[in-house]
């Protein structure tokens, strides 16, 4: 068999919302009221950590680093849910699909090691808050930065490498509106033991991993906090975590829901792994930048104090 061949590289099919076809064009507004309150906030809270001279500490450069990922996250889907919603625009070639399931995972796996970065920042600001700029300097956020992409880009290539050797003879109509790991690998008529295993050990090695060393940086947060004397200071050391506790919430609970729903809901609802789809990709993205703003008087601020000069210059 030719290595062209359309059975090895077919064209996928990606689905809207299950049974709901004739309502894309109205579930477009919701869909485009989110994706643009996601890249309007998480673009407003890079522009002013980059342009606020106050914002310039480690806490803020992690959390531009999660904007940049929810951004990232946005535009890899952007594209093909809303084509789907507009145009019925349903067709994905092989190639076009490997690469948009890349950086959305890759943008995943990326603000899963950013939130546990975001943890090790508040560990450090409540147990050694006077060591904390010596500890956390700026060549070493970058060095964490620059580690981030470079784990989430070493787990993710052999992960399309191996989707590349697979044969699709079967079904090409994916459940998603978008490309999938576990969605793709489904409908291979080939043996996918290793890449199933490899997938699982991907997301097991990253969010799995992350998730415990983050529970691990709480617990110690916790203890370091209960040892501070004053009540009024154990409330504020814990306050500045609140923010961080909410997006871990937000962006671990849907995709652990989706990876079951994949793994071991087989007879669930079509429209149940679309909706947990569309949460886990979207919620993350549009909350992140609302409670930051909301909860972390710094960025109102500086918020504040960008819409008050426009004002005055109009």
């Amino acid at each position: 068999m030719s290595i062209f061949d359309n059975s090895t590289f077919p064209t996928f099919f990606l689905t809207g919302v299950p049974g709901l076809e004739w309502a894309h064009a109205w579930l477009s507004i919701p869909f485009c009221c989110l994706y643009i309150t996601a890249l309007s906030g998480n673009t407003l809270i890079l522009f002013v950590v980059l342009t606020e001279s106050s914002l310039h500490e480690p806490m803020y450069y992690f959390l531009s680093m999660l904007s940049t990922t929810d951004i990232g996250l946005c535009v890899s889907t952007l594209a093909t849910v809303l084509g789907i919603f507009w145009f019925n625009a349903r067709e994905i070639s092989f190639n076009a699909c490997l690469t948009q399931m890349f950086f959305i995972h890759l943008f995943t796996v990326m603000e899963s090691s950013v939130l546990l970065a975001m943890a090790f920042d508040r560990f450090v600001a409540i147990s050694n808050p006077l060591r904390y700029a010596f500890i956390l300097t700026h060549t070493r956020i970058a060095q964490i930065g620059l580690a981030i992409v470079t784990r989430a880009s070493m787990i993710l290539i052999p992960l399309v490498l191996l989707l590349k050797r697979l044969s699709f003879c079967h079904s090409h109509v994916l459940r998603h509106s978008y490309c999938f790991h576990p969605d793709v690998m489904k409908l291979s008529c080939t043996d996918t033991k290793i890449n199933s295993a490899f997938g699982l050990t991907a997301i097991i090695s990253t969010a799995g991993v992350d998730s415990i060393f983050i529970l691990l940086s709480y617990v110690m947060i916790i203890r370091s906090v209960l040892n501070i004397a004053s009540t009024a200071e154990r409330k504020k050391a814990f306050g500045t975590c609140i923010s961080h506790i909410t997006a871990v919430a937000i962006f671990y609970i849907p995709l652990i829901s989706l990876s079951f729903v994949h793994r071991f809901g087989k007879r669930a609802p079509s429209y149940v792994p679309t909706l947990i789809a569309n949460v886990y990709l979207l919620i993350p993205p549009v909350m992140n930048p609302i409670i930051y703003s909301v909860k972390t008087k710094q960025i109102q601020k500086a918020i504040l104090k960008r819409v008050r000069s426009k004002r005055i210059h109009i």
